[in-house]
């Protein structure tokens, strides 16, 4: 596919604790079995004087799925990388105490 006007396209990231429902477009629970999903492709687009949408869950990006890291000199995780707004029915505490969270790897 061609690259975006503005933006980046990235594949590849995981679901931990939750799963991408296609149709629906949200973050939903994950079939019983399942540790892991794959995420389609997002488009990250800047955006000037950004707003967080209250609505969505703003699941963390880790490199890897440990989420432990040395801690830099702003006390983040060297492990985190940003959150990722997510659209969801259900209110962004309950993915936070599910501990759902995006990761670049997989330990397959």
């Amino acid at each position: 596919s061609d690259a975006p006007k503005d933006g980046m396209y990235v594949s590849g990231l995981y679901l931990e604790a939750a799963r991408w429902d296609r149709r629906q477009k949200k973050l939903k629970t994950s079939n019983a079995g399942e540790m892991m999903s794959l995420m389609p492709i997002i488009h990250f687009q800047p955006v000037q004087d950004f707003k967080i949408n209250e609505a969505d869950y703003q699941a963390p990006l880790y490199k890897t799925n440990l989420r432990a890291g040395v801690l830099n000199t702003t006390g983040q995780s060297t492990n985190y990388i940003l959150d990722v707004g997510i659209p969801t029915d259900e209110l962004p505490r309950y993915w936070v105490l599910m501990a759902t969270a995006l990761v670049c790897m997989s330990n397959d």
